[in-house]
């Protein structure tokens, strides 16, 4: 079967026809009034609670036990005391806070660098069972991390690093390690394979290519990844607590709050200010990194 031709007709229509002209009927299209008009509803439904949330947080105590959030607006009353309280006081969070940061930082660093390094191996570089072990890797994906808990607080209990920061850093990048090199390893693999052959025409080694040419071409994809495991990180809980085993003073900010919530429930304007000041972070962590977050889950969508 061989392709229809336009006729010479259709041919010098479509060469009068603007190019903002076919984008513009496309965009007219794919998008109406009643599209936008859902989207700002659910965007609404979905906002709604967090601005309930956040009026509670600066809400007196007294009001906040009384009345919903919502009364607010016949009887606007505000207070930093919840913060002040939350921050300085008997809960003091800023201790927490400041764990959580230890904590996210280095089980961010770690996990990227060395899945940086594997995806490039299983990738351009030939080995003995180089696709067994990358299937191994692959799998492991399927193992809860529940399972693996207290195996590995055994070990770290038997290593005599308990009660430090050791273990969330270890277990962090344990289970982070499987996803991030396979994610990291689809990219590097779209990367032209006459790139690569140039560079070694060239007299670039492994490390040369590495740094220069791979690092470069899927910093998106690094960041993208960088931004969703300090995510997983900052509002973990489960490992916080298991691999802390009490010691307050590698505590996450999670922990802080679980035990808050479990022992002072009633207390919603130190939880509503608590949970504001544990999203301050990733917030301004997203915010700042959000095109690299676009371009990398759109990286490798279009080859060129």
């Amino acid at each position: 079967m061989t392709a229809a031709v336009p006729t010479p007709a259709l041919q010098e229509e479509l060469a009068t026809v603007e190019p903002a002209t076919i984008t513009g009927r496309a965009r007219k299209r794919l998008t109406s009034r009643w599209a936008s008009l859902a989207a700002l509803v659910i965007a609404v439904l979905w906002t709604l609670p967090t601005f309930g949330l956040l009026l509670t947080s600066f809400r007196p105590e007294n009001d906040i036990r009384t009345s919903g959030w919502w009364n607010w607006f016949s009887d606007p009353q505000l207070t930093l005391d919840n913060y002040d309280e939350v921050l300085y006081g008997g809960t003091s969070l800023s201790t927490y806070f400041i764990n959580s940061i230890i904590i996210t930082i280095p089980s961010v660093i770690i996990p990227v660098s060395i899945a940086c390094l594997a995806s490039y191996a299983f990738a351009w570089m030939r080995f003995p069972f180089r696709d067994t072990l990358f299937v191994a890797v692959f799998a492991l994906q399927i193992v809860p991390l529940q399972v693996a808990l207290i195996p590995l607080l055994r070990i770290y209990v038997d290593a005599d690093l308990n009660g430090t920061f050791w273990p969330l850093w270890i277990s962090h990048t344990i289970f982070a390690l499987p996803l991030a090199i396979f994610l990291l390893h689809n990219f590097m693999r779209e990367v032209p394979a006459e790139l690569m052959e140039a560079a070694r025409v060239d007299g670039a080694g492994h490390v040369t290519i590495f740094t220069r040419i791979m690092v470069p071409l899927v910093t998106p994809a690094i960041a993208a990844f960088a931004i969703f495991q300090f995510l997983w990180v900052w509002n973990d809980l489960l490992v916080a607590i298991t691999m802390a085993t009490g010691a307050q003073d590698i505590q996450p900010l999670t922990a802080r709050l679980a035990e808050l919530s479990g022992s002072r429930g009633s207390t919603w304007h130190l939880l509503s200010a608590g949970a504001f000041v544990s999203i301050v972070i990733p917030v301004i962590v997203f915010v700042f990194l959000q095109r690299y977050f676009v371009r990398g889950l759109l990286a490798g969508s279009v080859k060129g």
